[in-house]
């Protein structure tokens, strides 16, 4: 009789975990969350509230909300001279701060990304250290060096420069983790079809950088629009920006707390707006830059 192999015996089946993604943490944790967002929201909501609100409805009920809607506020304010001139002089400030910040923080990232010399860790060490010193640190010597030496107190450049100076560390360190992982077959087949290293800064590097281009060039505009101390310092009379239009309206205007709620509310929606429309490329120029 032929041989009969007995089948194999059958395996059992495996079995099926299921693993629950997304799930619930812990209440604390959302508690934790919800606190946070209160303390952080609730100044900004309560002072868009407020200046939708009179005076008498502020001291009858500090924490309600308007009934009714009043626009008086705001409408005054858009329709003063001296607030679009204080937004005008933020605006080419902050202009004129990003624009420096980006041009010459891809300058300063590119070597320090792309070419190899003696000396160019200890060189980015100094960009390393530089955010450890902020602007406050040197503010007595840039007031003696921009007012006395340079001759540009009170104007548009004496405070963008030195912005532009203590905002270049962070551009550096965000910038070149992101020249750092440009391959370098690209610049061998640029410079193999005859572009020279600054050809291919430009037509490569520049486009290839923007998402982190973008994410510097939003910090420096917001860092520059509420800067404070600086500009109180360097800029007066028609010169000054919004944050201190801000203090100046709040001291002549003491009385009126609805209309210097409705005044800080309209000075800081431009840079909260231009922050919330740029979020998502934020947050993947900063990964891009950790990744690095």
């Amino acid at each position: 009789m032929p041989d009969v192999t007995p089948p194999a015996p059958a395996r059992p089946a495996p079995r099926r975990t299921t693993s629950v993604r997304g799930g619930g943490g812990s209440p604390l944790v959302y508690l934790g969350a919800l606190v946070v967002v209160a303390l952080t929201l609730g100044p900004v909501v309560y002072g868009v509230l407020g200046g939708f609100r009179s005076n008498a409805q502020l001291a009858d009920s500090p924490a309600g909300l308007p009934d009714p809607w009043l626009l008086d506020n705001y409408r005054r304010v858009l329709t003063s001279p001296t607030f679009w001139r204080y937004a005008l002089n933020s605006t080419v400030v902050a202009g004129l701060t990003t624009l420096l910040v980006v041009v010459f923080g891809l300058m300063a990232a590119y070597p320090l990304a792309r070419y190899r010399f003696p000396g160019r860790e200890a060189l980015y060490s100094v960009f390393l250290v530089g955010l450890l010193f902020p602007a406050t640190v040197a503010i007595i010597p840039l007031f003696i060096l921009v007012s006395r030496d340079l001759q540009l107190g009170n104007t548009w450049w004496g405070v963008a420069l030195p912005q532009a100076a203590f905002g270049l560390p962070m551009t550096v360190v965000i910038l070149r983790p992101f020249l750092v992982a440009i391959p370098d077959e690209l610049e061998e087949a640029a410079l193999m079809d005859g572009a020279s290293r600054i050809g291919f800064f430009f037509r490569v590097v520049v486009p290839l950088s923007a998402p982190a281009t973008i994410t510097v060039g939003v910090l420096a505009f917001v860092a520059s629009w509420n800067a404070y101390l600086l500009p109180l310092l360097l800029l007066q009379g028609d010169m000054k920006t919004l944050p201190l239009g801000v203090a100046d309206y709040s001291t002549q205007y003491s009385s009126d707390t609805a209309g210097v709620l409705a005044f800080t509310t309209l000075a800081m929606v431009p840079a909260l707006v231009f922050f919330l429309a740029v979020q998502r490329r934020i947050v993947s120029g900063l990964q891009g830059a950790v990744k690095g």
